[in-house]
């Protein structure tokens, strides 16, 4: 019978030959979740003995992560922002880039809001509901509008933001971008299609494959969204409130442009280009004049 410690070692290494660059924390997470054991647990106590209906499992989970399924999608869920979301084919898997837009817009909340002032927030393709969920966590005194246009993916980030607490400052919206909402809002804020749709097809297996294409695909010049959100949004927000956009490689010139062709400004005191860890363009911001 194989040790916890044994089958961890032997995930990783299956792993890492196969080139997974992330081998050690994949097989971790894959023999966390097949087990049912916390990082703790597996620290502890790896000499811990694991029946042949365990080893199957992992063996399984091993199987799909070889075959470039993400390991969010083999557990069905993603750390995000120090929280944990649930995630289901029906939507993207939340990026690590994306947290950028999170500390964005608390950056917005902290210029904007009046002490016990309801923020009110808009999240348009919401997805899992991570953004919206994570901000209205970390802002206690905001409300949102979750939108989509699927109802699978409303279902899920129903789920997490009932699991995470926020659920009750929380309206879910099935449409089409901003269609048949009246706001107003101080804020909106969306990670929107923004891949051209030609180019999906090229991207790694583990987006390709597995995110689903309504989330991903841009249209021709992976701008389509951007065209439709934003003069919708500038007829919802209130005087003075922003927009902010999560955006692609060398998108940030021409988002910026659309914003100021509709009437927005640079956003004021808040920068209207930011950058991710990485030092990628990743969020651009207009102001309601």
């Amino acid at each position: 019978m194989a040790s916890v410690g044994e089958l961890q070692r032997e995930a990783r290494r299956r792993l890492a030959e196969a080139g997974v660059e992330t081998a050690a924390l994949d097989a971790r997470l894959i023999v966390q979740h097949e087990l049912g054991i916390s990082h703790e647990a597996l620290i502890a106590d790896p000499g811990l003995p694991v029946d042949q209906a365990g080893c199957d499992a992992i063996d399984a989970s091993l199987a799909r992560r070889l075959e470039h399924e993400p390991v969010s999608r083999i557990i069905g869920e993603r750390e995000f922002f120090g929280r944990t979301f649930k995630v289901t084919p029906d939507v993207l898997d939340p990026r690590p880039d994306t947290e950028t837009l999170i500390e964005h817009v608390l950056e917005i909340a902290r210029l904007k809001a009046a002490p016990g002032e309801q923020l009110r927030i808009a999240d348009i393709g919401t997805g899992s509901g991570a953004i919206i969920t994570t901000l209205l966590a970390e802002l206690e005194s905001a409300c949102g509008t979750a939108v989509d246009v699927s109802r699978a993916a409303l279902d899920v980030a129903r789920s997490n933001a009932l699991a995470i607490g926020v659920v009750d400052r929380l309206e879910f919206v099935e449409t089409s971008w901003l269609d048949g909402l009246s706001g107003p809002y101080d804020v909106i804020v969306s990670n929107p299609p923004y891949i051209e749709a030609n180019t999906i097809s090229s991207l790694p297996p583990e987006v390709a494959r597995f995110d689903p294409v309504l989330a991903l695909d841009g249209g021709v010049d992976g701008l389509m969204a951007y065209r439709a959100i934003i003069p919708q949004a500038f007829e919802r927000l209130e005087p003075g409130g922003y927009l902010c956009l999560e955006i692609g490689a060398g998108q940030a010139k021409i988002v910026l442009d659309l914003l100021a062709e509709c009437g927005f400004a640079d956003g004021g005191p808040v920068p209207a280009l930011r950058q991710d860890l990485a030092g990628h363009d990743r969020v651009v911001t207009g102001q309601k004049p």
